[in-house]
């Protein structure tokens, strides 16, 4: 079997998974949208040209024309690693940002996940 490759898949794959997660506890589109926003400095239209054209999490995160310095902040355990100990730069921001959707799930407040923006 074929192992799977984070990197190359394209964020428009894994933005329907993070909606869904995001609904069942509540929690809407819009605020999986600022997220998004907040961590990469990409615009709404932008992040809307990322998806349709499938672009990949390495262009994604490598390209992203601001990342939030406050992202330094984010703590915690996702899949049994603690983001902050990834060593792996893109590693980390795909984590990160699975971070902030678990916590988004779990309930925090805007206020608390954007690490009071």
């Amino acid at each position: 079997m074929a192992k799977y490759n984070i990197f190359a898949a394209s964020v428009a794959s894994v933005y329907p998974l993070y909606i869904a997660k995001a609904e069942r506890k509540g929690r809407t589109r819009a605020e999986v949208d600022e997220i998004f926003r907040w961590l990469s400095g990409y615009s709404q239209d932008e992040l809307n040209r990322h998806f349709e054209e499938g672009t990949d999490f390495t262009d994604f995160f490598g390209r992203a024309p601001a990342l939030n310095p406050a992202r330094r902040r984010i703590t915690g355990v996702v899949c049994g690693v603690r983001v902050e100990e990834i060593e792996d730069p893109l590693m980390q921001e795909i984590r990160y940002l699975d971070k902030l959707i678990d916590e988004l799930a779990r309930g925090k407040s805007m206020e608390k996940i954007l690490r009071d923006a």
